[in-house]
C-alpha cells in the first residue's frame, strides 16, 4: 500500500522478546517465559482465549509495565533503556478500549499523534498529516466532531489514525477490531498487513489472524504455546488444545485463504 508520505517513519523496527514475564507486586506472574522475534516491516497477530495474558503482554512491549525478568530489544535495543521521548517517537499504541472524555475533536485527537514530532514541524506539515491519516481511517467526514459523539467504531478508527500520525517504527494495537463492523474489520486488517512498518496485533478472530498476519503467537494461561506461521501454528489439533473447541479449517471459495469453522465439543455442547 503506498502511505502518504507524512505517515511515514524512519524505517520499521525488528523486534525481539527474551525470557519474558510479568506480574504484579507481590502477585503471580500473568505472562510467562516469552521468547520470539518479529522481523521489520512484518505483521505478528497474538492469540488466545480470554485471560491467557495478551493485552499484559502488549503492555510490557509499549513500556506501560517493566517485566520482571527478561528483555524487550527494539532493534537491539531494550526499551527499557531508552529516553520516553525516543520511546514515543517510535512506538505507536491503539489500546482495547478509548477513553471518551478528552473534550477534543476528531482532528485534535489526531494531532495527538503527531506530539513526539511537532517541534520540526510546520503547520502545513500537520494539517497534512492530520488529514492524510483521517483519510486513510475514511473519517474525514468528521474531523470537526467532538470526540465523544462518535460510534465506538468511529472512535477505534479515529485511535488508529492518531497511531498512525505518530509514523511509528512499531505499531500495537489491542484488538483494534472492536467496536468495528464485518466490513471495517476486514478494511482494517488489510490495512494494518500493507503498512510499511512492524504491527503487532491481539486478535480473537483466528481467520481475521490467519489472512493477516505473517506470523502467530498463541498463549494459554500465561504462557507461550506456539509461535509460527499461521498454517503450522493454527491447526484444529492446537485450537482444540487452546480453545477447547473443534474447528473445521477449509479454503474460502472466494479468497482462497483459510476458513475456520467452530463447534463445541461433545462433552460441552451435550450432544
Amino acid at each position: 500500500m503506498e502511505l502518504p508520505s507524512s505517515l511515514i517513519g524512519s524505517s520499521p523496527a525488528r523486534l525481539a522478546v527474551e525470557g519474558l514475564s510479568w506480574g504484579p507486586h507481590r502477585g503471580p506472574s500473568l505472562v510467562c517465559e516469552i521468547d520470539f522475534a518479529v522481523e521489520a516491516g512484518r505483521m505478528l497477530a497474538i492469540v488466545g482465549p480470554n485471560g491467557a495474558g495478551k493485552s499484559s503482554l502488549l503492555r510490557c512491549l509499549y513500556r506501560y509495565h517493566r517485566p520482571s525478568c527478561g528483555r524487550i530489544l527494539l532493534d537491539g535495543a531494550d526499551v527499557w533503556d531508552m529516553q520516553p521521548r525516543d520511546v514515543a517517537r517510535r512506538i505507536a499504541t491503539v489500546l482495547q478500549e478509548p477513553a471518551t472524555d478528552f473534550g477534543l475533536t476528531v482532528a485534535e485527537i489526531v494531532e495527538l499523534g503527531l506530539s513526539p514530532h511537532l517541534s520540526g514541524m510546520s503547520r502545513n506539515a500537520v494539517y497534512a498529516a492530520i488529514g492524510d491519516a483521517l483519510s486513510l481511517m475514511k473519517i474525514d467526514h468528521v474531523a470537526s466532531r467532538n470526540f465523544a459523539s462518535l460510534s465506538g467504531g468511529e472512535k477505534q478508527r479515529v485511535m488508529i489514525a492518531r497511531a498512525l500520525a505518530q509514523k511509528p517504527d512499531l505499531l500495537i494495537l489491542d484488538e483494534p477490531t472492536n467496536h468495528l463492523d464485518i466490513r471495517h474489520q476486514l478494511e482494517v486488517l488489510a490495512l494494518l498487513s500493507h503498512l510499511p512498518t512492524t504491527v503487532i496485533v491481539s486478535l480473537h478472530d483466528l481467520s481475521l489472524a490467519s489472512a493477516h498476519a505473517d506470523h502467530v503467537l498463541v498463549l494459554a494461561r500465561g504462557r507461550q504455546v506456539d509461535f509460527g506461521a499461521a498454517g503450522h501454528v493454527l491447526t484444529p489439533d492446537a485450537i482444540r488444545d487452546t480453545f477447547a473447541v473443534e474447528t473445521v479449517i477449509d479454503s474460502h471459495p472466494v479468497t482462497g485463504r483459510p476458513r475456520f469453522s467452530f463447534h463445541l465439543q461433545p462433552s460441552i455442547s451435550g450432544k
